[in-house]
């Protein structure tokens, strides 16, 4: 893996300045095993907050605060598209349309709303664990990140754009090699392996979910869809771990 891989990657999921060009895009594309590495990077980031002093519920909201402060909201904007998609009645190409429209609408609206706030629930959970469970924010960054590579390895692009520019350069064994990457950040957990496990499993069965429903109801996967697979994985990561740790 190519720094210049390391480094659009870095540029495309994040708003970290890294300075990347054309050149480490083209890598980035044609690398998904970078997806985890750059999750590792912004958990890294992120898990401090949960050191800092007071209530449960401003932690997580300094915690919710950064994550889009370091990530930005393009993900968040697929979250949008995609739950204004799912409430729409007609076929693949009305759903595609309406996830074009500039205009949020009600479904939009509501989709982000709840995942916002599953992502605060989640962090809440996390700060009232021990502080050694703050790793879980590392885990659940790395699965979110396999998880959107699992879909551009896998997937098909429903149509020309930032969808088709992925998959169209991955390759079913490019997933084998993000699993052989992201499946180690379960032991971040130790000596508590079963909520780092369950935090992997939870974002792959995500992935896995909206993976069949782009199919399904968009005729395959998109910038749109990549992204909303990110936030989505991210927030069913940190729940089942932080419930796997509660209860093992």
């Amino acid at each position: 893996m190519s720094v210049a891989a390391v480094r659009g990657a870095v540029g495309f999921l994040s708003r970290i300045p890294v300075g990347g060009s054309e050149r480490d895009w083209n890598a980035f594309r044609r690398t998904p095993a970078a997806f985890p590495l750059v999750g590792l990077l912004i958990g890294a980031l992120l898990a401090p907050v949960f050191v800092l002093p007071g209530p449960a519920v401003t932690v997580a909201t300094v915690f919710v605060a950064l994550l889009y402060g370091l990530t930005g909201i393009t993900h968040l904007d697929g979250v949008a598209d995609l739950g204004d998609a799912a409430v729409v009645h007609g076929g693949q190409e009305r759903r595609r349309a309406v996830m074009t429209d500039t205009e949020v609408g009600t479904g939009g609206v509501l989709a982000v709303a709840l995942v916002v706030f599953a992502l605060g629930t989640a962090a809440v959970g996390v700060a009232s664990l021990p502080r050694r469970a703050l790793l879980l924010v590392v885990v659940a960054e790395v699965a979110a990140k396999g998880a959107m590579a699992v879909l551009v390895c896998l997937g098909t692009a429903a149509h020309e754009g930032l969808g088709s520019s992925l998959t169209g350069n991955a390759t079913a064994g490019d997933a084998a090699v993000v699993a052989i990457l992201a499946i180690p950040a379960a032991a971040l957990t130790w000596p508590r392996l079963l909520p780092g496990a369950v935090a992997l499993l939870a974002a792959a069965g995500t992935s896995v979910v909206v993976f069949w429903w782009a199919r399904r109801n968009l005729g395959g996967v998109s910038g749109d869809v990549i992204g909303a697979t990110n936030e989505l994985a991210r927030v069913a990561a940190l729940h089942a771990g932080v419930v796997a740790w509660t209860l093992s």
